[in-house]
């Protein structure tokens, strides 16, 4: 299983621990978790729900969210678009193109004598 599989599966848990603490429930077992995955038809397993009880004992679950908020901000967001900007000549061509196939759409729909909100 690569990492991303991995990340996957355990928000699942975690999402499924925070469901039942906006519900209410400030302290989730392992049976309270099982309960709700099973709902949904997700396997369950054991061990995944004991270690996400272990890493979140003691804490409450606004903690928890202050502390993944804090994770996420120091997570670099603008690489992606700055290695866009900087291969714009490859993308250029490309967004017109879309550009130009979205406007024959819209004038398509004009052809017909109707609009969405007309």
């Amino acid at each position: 299983m690569n990492e991303l599989d991995n990340l996957k599966s355990t928000m699942k848990y975690l999402a499924a621990y925070l469901l039942l603490v906006n519900a209410g429930n400030t302290a989730p077992a392992a049976a309270d978790i099982k309960k709700v995955l099973e709902s949904v038809s997700i396997e369950v397993e054991d061990d995944k729900v004991e270690k996400l009880l272990a890493e979140v004992e003691g804490k409450n679950a606004e903690d928890l969210i202050a502390e993944g908020n804090e994770k996420l901000s120091s997570v670099p967001t603008g690489a992606a678009a700055g290695g866009a900007a900087a291969a714009g000549g490859a993308a250029a061509p490309e967004a017109a193109a879309e550009k130009e196939e979205e406007a024959a759409a819209e004038e398509s729909d004009d052809d017909m004598g109707f609009g969405l909100f007309d």
